[in-house]
């Protein structure tokens, strides 16, 4: 490995009701469920294929499956939130590619069969350690803000909304996308093979199609009315029947032509036709239709960063994510110094006890996120301090193990300074680990497709909070707040385990019950990713998955807690693709049933 330098409202035949959470969108989700609608024959499903082989997803009543996602192998593992993804991945290590390798054809497969979540118009954040250097690095290729951009650029109502939902949907929702300039610079820099070999299988599974999931057809079908308005978008997601633009239904075939034709330009001239040629021409006149910002100017200044990660210990075990501009790397950390205080090993994953405290350091240190943190280009933050042991003592000293904590407010991490999407995982044999959280931010970003070129923009600036005066308010060039945390873990310099989530804020609760499972409880990867999950952070309030005894809820509920519950597996909770090395060396994959994630290894 090189060493690293200095980025579809219509009711679809069967479908139930909504699948709600965008990958970096701060939303909320019902059942993961939806009622089976039976594959098309003829044309919709290509007598009889499907891009899924013999892995089954969905039972016959369209619910989604929740064993057998996971995969060990000697050389290499992948786990991607698409089966198709993870098997080119796996491809690729099986050609003689690195984790690397792999990394950037998962990449942009998602960008094809993932398009609901992630894809080219987008950005994200990849943490990355080389087992050449043994070093840990983080590579940000998040979108950011067009140069014209101002905190007055929405008009807001009375109550500060912004009208017509400007923030999220059209033009003026879409920031500089860094997906293609992120996965090629990691490719140019960390990698071992060619932008052809890489692209070279995508291309062939958008011409030949890929098996639309009950996922994939809920998002389109509750998608349904914002990708009409944009008429790119109805074009590129939805089907014809009969004259009429319809959602795809489970079992479907979905081809993408345009999306080879962008890839094939890709290999060709690389990033350069991206940000300064002929998709960047299309890039600009779809965002500026829809009253955008975006000039040819901004694409062709956008930049790569790398960076050091946040770096944090916890029993022993190195915890390496992502630094500002998200803030979930520092948040996880902060919630994982606060729960090194007390006795997590010797209590029951599922227990009350364990669950108070996990909820009390949420409460703590999603005050402090939401206080704080910013895009520390533009902003001071305390980062240092919320990274402090002796912070988090001082936190961890306000729980009562007997009540749950009210009004929780941000302490002041100053005293201790010194000086939000989809997610894979790949490992290989030699130790390369890499773990990428990516995103269009909400289901099909701002739903503004770019015409004959098969992809769909973000609607990142979304994520910055409305008007002036906070940490996280726009500016030109500024990078919007993220919760993504894609996650290295070390022991005594040695790999364990690459891991990460979508799920906008929920992201960082995830994550951070993932890392605990895993060195608290002793878990697999899977174990660790089909544990029980709670997620919440405001006035005393929790959700929790239904696997969680009768018992452990009200227990919880005595000492204060309001409980709501959700669906056993539920895609809300996060939806996490990992891998680690097992004791025995063997490269153990885990992929999130609650969402469409397959791990395959070699």
């Amino acid at each position: 490995m090189k060493k690293m330098q200095v980025t579809k409202r219509v009711a679809a035949l069967g479908l139930a009701a909504a699948m709600l959470t965008g990958c970096g969108a701060q939303g909320a989700a019902s059942s993961q469920s939806a009622a089976s609608a039976p594959a098309e024959t003829g044309d919709s499903a290509e007598a009889g294929y499907t891009s899924l082989d013999d892995f089954v997803l969905w039972n016959e009543d369209g619910t989604l499956t929740t064993t057998g996602r996971d995969a060990a192998g000697e050389n290499g593992v992948v786990s991607s939130g698409k089966y198709e993804a993870s098997k080119i991945g796996r491809t690729i290590i099986e050609q003689g590619g690195n984790a690397v390798d792999a990394a950037v054809a998962v990449g942009f497969t998602l960008g094809l069969v993932e398009p609901n979540a992630t894809g080219l118009g987008g950005g994200g954040f990849m943490t990355l350690r080389s087992a050449e250097t043994g070093e840990v690095e983080f590579v940000n290729f998040r979108e950011c803000a067009p140069a014209a951009a101002t905190p007055d650029m929405w008009q807001v109502d009375s109550e500060g909304n912004v009208i017509g939902g400007q923030n999220m949907n059209g033009g003026k929702a879409v920031g500089v996308p860094g997906y293609v300039a992120g996965l090629l610079y990691a490719l140019d820099n960390y990698g071992t093979m060619t932008r052809e070999q890489i692209m070279a299988p995508i291309i062939e599974l958008a011409e030949k199609g890929f098996t639309v999931t009950p996922t994939l057809a809920n998002d389109m079908n509750n998608s349904y009315d914002k990708l009409m308005l944009y008429s790119e978008s109805g074009k590129l997601f939805l089907k014809d029947v009969d004259g009429m633009l319809m959602p795809y239904n489970i079992g479907d075939t979905f081809k993408n032509p345009d999306y080879a034709k962008t890839l094939k330009l890709i290999a060709d001239q690389g990033a350069e036709v991206f940000y300064k040629g002929e998709i960047a021409d299309a890039m600009v006149a779809a965002t500026q239709k829809y009253g955008g910002l975006m000039t040819k100017e901004d694409l062709a200044n956008y930049e790569v960063e790398v960076m050091e990660p946040v770096h944090g210990t916890y029993r022993g075990y190195d915890i390496y994510s992502s630094p500002s501009p998200s803030s979930g790397g520092t948040i996880v950390l902060e919630i994982l110094n606060i729960l090194e205080n007390f006795d997590l090993p010797s209590m029951e994953q599922d227990s009350a006890e364990a669950q108070h405290l996990i909820g009390s350091a949420f409460a703590m240190a999603y005050a402090d996120r939401g206080e704080y943190m910013g895009d520390t280009k533009f902003v001071d933050v305390p980062i240092e301090g919320l990274l402090n042991k002796d912070y988090a003592k001082k936190l961890a000293d306000k729980i009562d193990m007997d009540t749950a904590m009210t009004n929780v407010l941000p302490d002041d991490p100053w005293m201790f300074e010194h000086q939000d999407t989809t997610h894979y995982s790949v490992a290989d044999k030699d130790g390369n680990m890499v773990a990428v959280t990516c995103t269009v931010n909400g289901y099909f970003g701002a739903s503004v497709a770019v015409d004959g070129y098969g992809f769909v923009m973000n609607n990142e600036m979304g994520d910055f909070n409305v008007g002036a005066g906070h940490p996280n308010s726009i500016a030109g060039g500024k990078t919007p707040l993220s919760s993504m945390s894609p996650t290295v873990i070390e022991k005594d310099g040695k790999p364990v385990a690459a891991l990460g989530s979508p799920g906008g804020t929920t992201i960082i609760a995830t994550v951070s019950q993932l890392c605990s499972n895993l060195i608290d409880h002793g878990m697999t990867m899977q174990e660790a990713i089909d544990a029980p999950r709670i997620k919440g952070f405001r006035d005393t309030t929790l959700d929790y998955e239904g696997r969680f005894s009768e018992e452990t809820i009200s227990e919880m509920e005595a000492k204060g807690w309001t409980m709501n519950a959700s669906d056993d597996f539920n895609r809300a909770f996060g939806s996490v693709n990992a891998v680690r090395y097992a004791e025995d060396g063997t490269l153990d994959g885990g992929a999130d049933p609650r969402r469409d994630g397959k791990a395959l290894a070699y």
